[in-house]
């Protein structure tokens, strides 16, 4: 069943509902303004009182991905369902007919890197950066039963990188931030430089808001900070560089839970693992839902 919903002028439809663990699980699509295509997010809603307002939990994908791996892999409902979270999840990228993309895996498509494209032939699409800050949450906000005053931003990956850029770079939005094996400071690795690069130009100065170590040495901070990263994971020494944060953070002073977990990879069997101790951490600083 698709039902079409009109939200201040634009239209967002929902193509799939699913029963789970009492609430339901969507997928909404709608066209968006920042990045002028159709754009697709998925949303699990717990089962709650007429009237309440609930938590919200944002999560950022990684590269190749959208919406679909952690709505089917994650293993998140059962949890949020008990803690009255609400749990967003949108696409990595613009997609669809006339929309630039690449060959490789790691550029185009599937990996937006959660930045505003100054670049041709990429900034006509490329506006994810404003996407996932303003446009998508004004657009939850107006349709779903969120508290928009608690709000908590996670993510894998890419999407690890996005969380902690975009908290950063918002501070007192998110009362909570969490990661699962983030690309902590794309300016020093192979996918950030050929991201950045590409999408902004070759003026690295330009990079530094999109880099969490480097807005942290700007100046930025968190209220706190959970990071899970696999010890076997093969991205860990190369892209990763999960120790370049946790210096950092002892450095200056930001609190930061920084976990490295023997014998995972990269993947979701990794991230389902451990998403309920996000989810309980994120509940922590939350706050009760009001069911």
């Amino acid at each position: 069943m698709r039902v079409h919903v009109r939200l201040k002028g634009s239209i967002m439809e929902q193509v799939s509902v699913n029963l789970s663990h009492g609430g339901t699980q969507s997928v909404f699509t709608h066209q968006s303004e920042a990045t002028g295509t159709p754009m697709t997010f998925s949303a699990f809603v717990p089962a709650h009182e007429r009237g309440a307002r609930l938590p919200v939990i944002w999560y950022l994908s990684g590269l190749t991905c959208s919406h679909a791996n952690v709505t089917e892999k994650g293993e998140f409902r059962r949890l949020c369902a008990q803690l009255g979270l609400i749990f967003i999840a949108p696409d990595t990228s613009p997609r669809g007919d006339g929309v630039a993309d690449d060959d490789a895996y790691d550029f185009g498509k599937g990996a937006g890197f959660y930045v505003d494209a100054t670049q041709e032939p990429w900034r006509r699409h490329y506006q994810m950066r404003r996407y996932i800050e303003n446009e998508l949450p004004d657009l939850v906000a107006g349709h779903l039963p969120v508290d928009m005053d608690r709000q908590g931003i996670t993510g894998h990956s890419m999407g690890g990188h996005g969380a902690l850029t975009i908290a950063l770079r918002n501070p007192g939005r998110f009362r909570s931030v969490s990661a699962f094996s983030p690309i902590v400071s794309p300016i020093h690795c192979p996918w950030g430089e050929k991201a950045l690069g590409g999408y902004l130009g070759a003026d690295r100065d330009a990079w530094r808001t999109y880099d969490a170590c480097a807005l942290i040495e700007d100046g930025a901070r968190l209220p706190d900070l959970l990071v899970d990263q696999g010890e076997a994971d093969n991205f860990l020494e190369s892209q990763l560089k999960t120790h370049l944060l946790t210096e950092l953070c002892e450095k200056v002073g930001q609190p930061a839970n920084i976990r490295m977990q023997p014998g995972y990879d990269h993947s979701y069997y990794f991230i389902s693992t451990f998403m309920d101790d996000h989810l309980r951490w994120h509940a922590e600083r939350l706050g009760k839902s009001a069911r």
